[in-house]
């Protein structure tokens, strides 16, 4: 990952917006993609020469005030606008506690209590931690379910089980840069950038546009081979005494295709559970 990630930042966001996108006139050949360095620093109210700065990292100390002027004029949503923060150093409020990768007993134990919905808990890199039955179910067709981002981009059957397999990439990319942000310095982080990069030509492409966004509550879409299409909803919930963990619970429309679905890839893996046979037989 580039040391002036804070510049890389500003400029793939510049690069994203069009004058007609902020209400600016275009004039003369344009040589650059997106707004110009001194249309953002127009839009912003800030020196051209000082904008210029930040993008190129000779200048890393911008006030908060300044930030939230760019953040207006970029466009930014919340979660980007925190993402310039974190990365400007301005945000002590916000700073990140480094999660532990152990899953309690307790948090486990409410897992595998809770059959009616695929259950797991990751951490900001987006490794999976722990799993209950069906989790383990609806992540069968994978070789492993280790990582939902080496899941999206290496694992061949990434692009058959998330049908939207567009959108699931853009959310991953955004989701790992917002970890980005929260913990720059995290050797997990670093490893998996490595991986995905070195891998996924795709992954390289997604992670210089800088897009940045939490978890959403949009519907997930799935194709299981072995009970078709799923469409489920999920809600994630921070995991109190594991700072950075979350436990993410899918649940399908009750009554709906989904819920049969869902429940027949439940009924299909305990039986092939009860058949295989015990390591001590």
């Amino acid at each position: 990952m580039p040391d002036n990630q804070l510049g890389e930042f500003l400029r793939a966001r510049r690069a994203g917006l069009l004058p007609q996108d902020v209400g600016m006139a275009s004039y003369g050949v344009r040589r650059v993609t997106g707004l110009r360095r001194e249309e953002v620093a127009v839009l912003a109210g800030v020196n051209a020469d000082y904008y210029t700065r930040l993008e190129q990292g000779r200048e890393r100390h911008p006030s908060p005030q300044v930030l939230d002027a760019l953040s207006r004029a970029l466009q930014l949503d919340t979660d980007a606008r925190a993402h310039l923060h974190r990365l400007a150093g301005t945000s002590p409020s916000d700073q990140f506690t480094r999660t532990t990768d152990r899953v309690s007993p307790a948090l486990r134990q409410l897992m595998d209590g809770y059959p009616g919905g695929p259950a797991f808990v990751i951490n900001p890199t987006l490794d999976i931690l722990a799993v209950n039955a069906l989790a383990a179910a609806l992540y069968s067709p994978f070789e492993q379910a280790d990582n939902l981002a080496r899941m999206t981009f290496c694992d061949p059957a990434g692009r058959h089980f998330y049908t939207q397999w567009s959108w699931t990439a853009q959310a991953t990319v955004a989701n790992l840069r917002q970890a980005a942000g929260l913990d720059p310095d995290n050797p997990r982080l670093r490893e998996l950038f490595r991986t995905l990069t070195e891998h996924s030509a795709d992954f390289a492409h997604l992670w210089n546009t800088h897009t940045v966004r939490g978890k959403t509550q949009d519907a997930k879409h799935f194709l299981h081979p072995d009970v078709g299409p799923l469409t489920l909803t999920y809600q994630a919930f921070d995991i109190r005494d594991s700072p950075g963990q979350q436990l993410v619970i899918y649940q399908a429309e009750p009554g709906s295709p989904s819920a049969q679905a869902l429940n027949l890839l439940g009924s299909i893996h305990a039986t092939w559970n009860q058949a295989e046979p015990h390591p001590s037989q």
